[in-house]
């Protein structure tokens, strides 16, 4: 099973999305980690990818106008990824991913 961490900024950013957003990110995070867990690609409808212009960190779509960003951290438990969420909100996050 994949483990999680967020940093303080990520914390931030999920207490000042509504009630609504904080819900769709979380139904994304159940299909996010299913990927993971399955140990195959992302689905299309998540469009993980690379960001641009930052190294090693990853974003994952969970609306329209949301974003989530993330990095691979050190695996906790032998064998199980480890992610690490840097943001969560808008386009808007990416001015500093």
């Amino acid at each position: 099973m994949p483990t999680h961490a967020w940093l303080a900024r990520f914390g931030v950013d999920f207490d000042a999305l509504s009630p609504r957003q904080q819900a769709a990110f979380l139904a994304a995070v159940v299909q996010f980690v299913e990927d993971l867990e399955a140990s195959r690609q992302f689905r299309k409808g998540l469009r993980v990818k690379g960001v641009r212009g930052a190294g090693g960190v990853f974003e994952m779509t969970w609306a329209d106008d949301g974003r989530a960003t993330f990095e691979y951290g050190e695996p906790v438990i032998e064998g199980h990824p480890h992610i690490v969420w840097r943001r969560v909100g808008t386009h808007a996050i990416f001015e500093q991913p």
